[in-house]
């Protein structure tokens, strides 16, 4: 057991709900506050002196200079298991091309699937290092990474291995996910019901006899997979046992009402989600995750975040970190913007990217500095809880704590 402080302000986001809109006056901020913690889970947040006073014989872990705590942010979807560099594919963009006419012509999706094929399961996991360290010093210590750029069963176990083997050598949680329903790769003998098929019956049975993922997701989209057979396939995949997320109206509208009607976790993307699909996903338990970096990689428009929020919706931010398009990473920055766009609140941005965001992964215990909660907090120099989302990424993270124990 072990008291933590004294912080400036710790944000908790105790008693935040978990749907919809949230105005700044909710936050609970604790004044010049401490962290008692035990065995690695937030116990009490309470004034400094008074937890000194209260548990005198408590080891203290004090801090020095004005710090602001908050819960560390959760990344609930990336794709950062990958080999090789499109910044041809930001150029082209930039010239007028389409992102389907950039896949055409031999970039896109099915460039990275090439280079992380060629890539070894070493060579994977040493780039998977090198960017969730980044990821975590930024106060990211839940990273969700997506299989995907395999497209066959040997390239999508290497990968899959690759990202557990890295849960091994990290403290931040690591949460795979089997995207091998990601495009149709081009040197597949079949049609695209045909490679659904060879994913459901010969490689998610690896998948889970190899404990390699119990997330399945998939990109139902014109140039991808269409909306009936994608449908078929998330519900033969919820049959093995799986937990099922959806990339879902990136540029059509319609495939995140088949995410909430098969019970995904998440229907991810929904920059061309329908006012009629937005009320529908407000009245499930899908989450809506944002990802602000592919509409500032693309050049799109934003997800609907704020009639989201306003509907009742559980709305989470995420990265989206790929090597096409949203290369950026960095959450803080994405999720600021964001929150212009859209006139989100602080304390609408600081959900999404904590409780909500794992709320998509169903984890239930990261995300608040409440009792039984993780303590995995991120540390800021200031003296204003605000100052974080007002900078824009601009503010680094000072310190780092996993479970209690700074990184």
């Amino acid at each position: 057991m072990k008291i933590i402080g004294p912080f400036k302000q710790v944000v908790t986001l105790a008693n935040i709900p978990l749907r919809g809109a949230v105005s700044d006056e909710s936050l609970e901020i604790i004044e010049e506050a401490g962290i008692l913690i035990e065995q690695g889970k937030v116990q009490i947040v309470d004034n400094f002196l008074t937890l000194t006073s209260r548990f005198p014989k408590v080891e203290v872990q004090k801090i020095e200079g004005e710090k602001v705590a908050f819960p560390a942010w959760v990344d609930c979807h990336t794709h950062i298991c990958f080999a090789g560099n499109r910044a041809n594919d930001f150029a082209m963009r930039n010239s007028g091309k389409t992102y389907l006419e950039i896949a055409t012509s031999g970039g896109g999706i099915w460039s990275s699937v090439k280079h992380t094929r060629q890539a070894t399961e070493d060579e994977l996991i040493k780039n998977l290092l090198t960017r969730v360290d980044f990821l975590v010093k930024q106060g990211i210590t839940t990273i969700e990474v997506k299989s995907g750029y395999g497209l066959k069963l040997d390239a999508e176990l290497k990968m899959l291995r690759a990202i557990n083997h890295v849960q091994e050598l990290v403290k931040p949680q690591i949460v795979p996910t089997c995207l091998a329903a990601h495009t149709l790769p081009k040197d597949f003998d079949g049609d695209s019901r045909e490679y659904l098929d060879y994913v459901l019956h010969y490689i998610l049975p690896v998948v889970q006899e190899e404990d390699l993922s119990n997330r399945v997701d998939i990109f139902i989209e014109q140039s991808a997979f269409q909306p009936e057979e994608s449908r078929w396939f998330l519900e033969e995949a919820k049959k093995f046992g799986f937990d099922i997320t959806v990339h879902a109206d990136q540029f059509t509208p319609g495939s995140s009402r088949i995410a909430v009607e098969v019970g995904a976790k998440s229907a991810d993307h929904l920059e061309a989600t329908s006012e009629e699909d937005i009320q529908y996903l407000a009245k499930s338990d899908t989450v809506a995750v944002a990802l602000p970096g592919a509409s500032i990689g693309l050049g799109d428009s934003f997800a609907p975040a704020r009639k989201l929020l306003d509907a009742g919706a559980i709305l989470a931010i995420a990265t989206d970190w790929n090597p096409g398009s949203a290369p950026m990473g960095n959450l803080i920055t994405q999720a600021s913007i964001l929150a212009s766009f859209q006139k989100l609140s602080t304390a609408e941005v600081l959900s999404a990217i904590t409780f909500r965001a794992a709320h998509a992964l169903g984890i239930q215990d990261k995300g608040r500095l409440s009792k039984d909660y993780w303590a995995d907090m991120v540390c800021y120099d200031t003296d204003n809880f605000q100052d974080v989302i007002y900078r824009q990424g601009g503010l680094q993270a000072s310190e780092v704590y996993i479970k209690g124990e700074k990184y």
